[in-house]
């Protein structure tokens, strides 16, 4: 085995051993990333020096008697998540440039376990899309098959950990942004409860959605990321002050005695017939493993896509209004006018899906409109909530699809906003309730992953990785790796 192709608790062990050191691990992973980003573009932009720097840094504390499950390992970075020192672009024009004086505070606590960042991972602009197809700079691709699409918004970081271009990776998950890239990669993707993870740092997209969240190899590793990123933060308001669990010393390998609901609205008739065959034997599995099975009931499921597009649409719309070209970023000095220095700015500095995404917010917030669009949005997203609160009374967690079809080939949805948005349909409501959500790989269909996912109540995280762990230690889909 390559050293790079160990995962974040493998390569810790052998850390702690002495078998290899860090600067050795970091430098196989600057290697592999040389051989294969080419085929991907998966990064934006690597660091190699300041990685090998903290690699060194991580032998000297390890030599000195210091340990920790993230010691001296080589992670990856989305690039809407701010990183001093080093360009955050959001992988758009208007933010050409923009070098933060601060960390996220996730990458701060990444630093402060000892982690080894090597580089910030492709996303769709501003995490506004399903396939990385909006990024200003390229399209990732998936590592599977070059043809297809790696997902999104995540789908830099769902590559990278796919291709053993890193260990381990945080991207953000607004709508399924970690879930749906992780399910298309064949990798594993957790969504944390919003306001388990601070979000201090991460560039907004929409404030009540959006969650910092891991992309990793296997469970155990998610497990590792959470713990190391969660946590109370005085920085965020919306950041839970509780105790953060040992989420890898919680992973058991069975389920026996616990009651998982299947929601019938999440097996439609528009999913691919080989991703319903794929989620129905895992259910099995998880069912031979001594979990009881309940069917559930999830009446308001229909309804969330489009209240997800006014809502995150709405938040935008405010959010991205502070890019004037005055501070940071793409400017026009020589307007005639200060309007006319916006209108510039934002013409040239923004793609066609955030321009579209703006416009629809704006026009759901306009005077007129807001009760007939957000306000009643916002009620059905409580609707929404109440669905999940009820199931989640019968049952531990709930067992869906991630994705309606595998991964479809780059070009195919870009000029179709509705079929894009509806690759995204078994993810988004799990954001409007707030709750916790993982995706790992179940299957296969014509050499292209699929993935499961475990949706859980609030702060529910430890019960979903269980499951996670128990399906996936049952099963070898998780080991498979694509040949690039």
């Amino acid at each position: 085995m390559e050293l790079y192709e160990l995962t974040i608790h493998q390569a810790h062990n052998a850390l702690r051993q002495g078998t290899i050191s860090s600067v050795e691990l970091t430098r196989a992973v600057l290697e592999r990333i040389e051989a294969v980003d080419g085929r991907i573009h998966a990064y934006l932009r690597t660091t190699p020096q300041d990685a090998l720097a903290a690699a060194e840094d991580a032998d000297r504390r390890r030599a000195a008697g210091e340990d920790g499950p993230l010691l001296g390992i080589p992670l990856a970075i989305k690039d809407v998540l701010s990183t001093a020192g080093v360009e955050t672009t959001c992988a758009s024009r208007i933010l050409e440039g923009y070098v933060p004086p601060y960390d996220a505070t996730v990458v701060a606590r990444l630093r402060q376990a000892g982690a080894v960042l090597v580089g910030k991972t492709n996303t769709d602009e501003f995490a506004m899309g399903s396939s990385t197809e909006t990024s200003a700079a390229f399209v990732t691709r998936n590592p599977w098959n070059l043809d297809r699409v790696s997902g999104g918004s995540s789908g830099g970081s769902a590559a990278a950990v796919a291709a053993d271009a890193c260990l381990g990776a945080l991207g953000t998950d607004t709508g399924g942004s970690v879930r749906q890239p992780a399910a298309l990669c064949g990798v594993v993707g957790l969504k944390p409860t919003y306001g388990r993870v601070s979000r201090y740092g991460l560039v907004a997209f929409a404030s009540s959605l959006d969650q910092v969240g891991p992309l990793a190899k296997d469970v155990m590793d998610s497990a590792i990321l959470l713990g190391a990123i969660a946590g109370h933060d005085p920085r965020d308001a919306t950041a839970a002050d509780l105790p953060v669990p040992d989420y890898a010393a919680a992973l058991r390998p069975d389920v026996a005695g616990m009651r998982l609901g299947l929601p019938h609205e999440y097996l439609n008739h528009g999913m691919d017939p080989a991703v319903e065959a794929a989620v129905r034997a895992a259910v099995a599995v998880l069912e031979g493993l001594g979990a009881e099975i309940v069917e559930v009931s999830m009446p308001h499921t229909e309804y969330a896509l489009p209240a997800y597009y006014l809502i995150a649409t709405a938040e935008a719309s405010a959010n991205l209004a502070r890019y004037d070209g005055l501070r940071y970023g793409l400017s026009h000095p020589e307007a005639p006018d200060i309007w006319e220095a916006y209108r510039r700015t934002r013409q040239e500095g923004f793609g066609a899906e955030v321009k579209r995404r703006i416009m629809l917010g704006t026009y759901a917030l306009s005077a007129g409109y807001y009760d007939a669009y957000y306000l009643k949005a916002q009620k059905v997203r409580t609707l929404i909530k109440q669905d999940f609160d009820r199931a989640l009374e019968q049952c531990d967690a709930l067992v869906v699809p991630t994705t309606p079809t595998t991964a479809f080939r780059i070009g195919e949805k870009v000029d179709d906003p509705l079929q894009m948005y509806l690759g995204d349909v078994f993810a988004l409501p799990l954001n409007l309730a707030g709750l916790c959500g993982v995706s790992i790989p179940c299957g296969f269909a014509e050499g292209l992953p699929i993935g499961l996912q475990v949706l859980g109540g609030a702060f529910a995280e430890a019960t979903i990785l269980r499951v996670a762990y128990a399906y996936e230690q049952a099963t070898t889909w998780h080991t498979r790796r694509p040949s690039l």
